[in-house]
C-alpha cells in the first residue's frame, strides 16, 4: 500500500473510522483524520492512550472500513485496499 491510499481514506467526505491492518497481524484504529499524521515515507498513528507508532507503508496490508460505513464492501468489511 502507498501513503496515498491512506490519505484517500483520511480526506473521505464523510470520514469513516477505519483499521489499518499490518502484515505483522497488528491493527491500528483510526477513529478520526487527527489521528494520523503522514510524512513522504512515514505513517504515524496515534492511539486514544496517547500511544503511537510509526509504520513503514510497505508493512500496510489493507484498510478495513466497518460494513455499511462509506468506503466499505457490501458484505465484506475491507475496502479493497490490498498491498501488492
Amino acid at each position: 500500500m502507498d501513503i496515498a491510499g491512506v490519505r484517500d481514506a483520511l480526506h473521505a467526505q464523510p470520514f469513516s473510522p477505519f483499521t489499518i491492518r499490518l502484515a505483522d497481524g497488528r491493527s491500528l484504529p483510526v477513529p478520526h483524520p487527527d489521528f494520523v499524521a503522514l510524512t513522504p515515507r512515514r505513517v504515524i498513528v496515534g492511539a486514544v492512550d496517547d500511544t503511537w507508532s510509526v509504520v513503514e507503508p510497505l508493512l500496510i496490508v489493507s484498510l478495513e472500513h466497518a460494513a455499511g460505513t462509506p468506503g466499505s464492501e457490501a458484505g465484506g468489511g475491507g475496502n479493497g485496499r490490498k498491498a501488492g
